[in-house]
């Protein structure tokens, strides 16, 4: 990987980022069902519009050190990709992004449960184990993965705050699954027995379908986009070391 910034100073960021995430995700479901109670379409759309806000604004804010993968994922389809051409992750940056993004997702839930005066673990009793759900989860993260590194590819990874959220806002309801299309993140949601929860028992089945959607999502890039691989420092946008770079001055 090309970016200057200390391996330390990406993983605090890639903890941070993908902790975030998930306080949106999870906190917006709470207070949309409590401020819309009975109408879970509603409760839907408060909860992806905060969640392509948040997830738009948390690009912005740490992609410059880290590239905001938030995803373990897109961390390990970077590294796949840019293994032929020396670029993206190096095994030791992935080995230490996705138990960071584990982590951050886990503290993420907790937080959320706290800020509404909830025990910090409540495990989610939401089934999410079906099929369609997890064709959903296919579809949602093939999409994702496409969208990155096609933008990566094209020179318009500046644009990817805002494509990457409004993907996951349109995807909450387009996908069966309301688009989870995350493995670290489908962990966090497990800590929180509110609206944007997943029972543990459901997890296998969509961090397997996660994973096969990204492998769908690879195989479209193969055709589509052939040498994306080159553009693996720039996922998911440019980054760099930011006590250098102008971004901190």
């Amino acid at each position: 990987m090309s970016s200057a910034a200390p391996l330390w100073r990406r993983v605090v960021a890639e903890a941070v980022g993908t902790g975030l995430l998930v306080t949106v995700v999870v906190g917006s479901g709470i207070a949309a069902s409590a401020l819309s109670p009975g109408d879970v379409g509603l409760q839907l759309l408060e909860n992806a519009f905060a969640t392509a806000l948040g997830l738009a604004v948390l690009i912005l804010m740490l992609g410059p050190v880290s590239g905001a993968h938030f995803n373990p994922v897109v961390s390990a389809v970077d590294w796949w990709l840019g293994q032929r051409t020396g670029t993206g992750l190096t095994p030791r940056d992935l080995a230490a992004y996705i138990p960071a993004q584990i982590v951050g997702a886990i503290a993420g839930a907790v937080l959320a449960n706290l800020m509404y005066a909830k025990a910090a673990v409540s495990w989610s009793t939401t089934d999410r184990s079906s099929g369609h759900l997890w064709l959903g989860e296919v579809v949602a993260t093939a999409g994702l993965v496409l969208l990155i590194f096609a933008l990566a590819w094209s020179g318009r990874a500046a644009f990817a705050p805002v494509a990457v959220g409004a993907y996951i806002g349109s995807a909450y309801w387009f996908t069966s699954s309301t688009s989870f299309a995350n493995p670290a993140v489908s962990i966090g949601r497990a800590f929180s027995d509110t609206f944007a929860g997943i029972a543990p028992g459901s997890l296998p089945g969509f961090i397997v379908a996660q994973l096969f959607g990204a492998i769908v999502g690879v195989g479209l890039l193969a055709v589509l986009y052939p040498e994306a691989g080159q553009a693996a420092d720039e996922i998911v946008t440019p980054h760099a070391d930011t006590t250098t770079s102008g971004v901190a001055t």
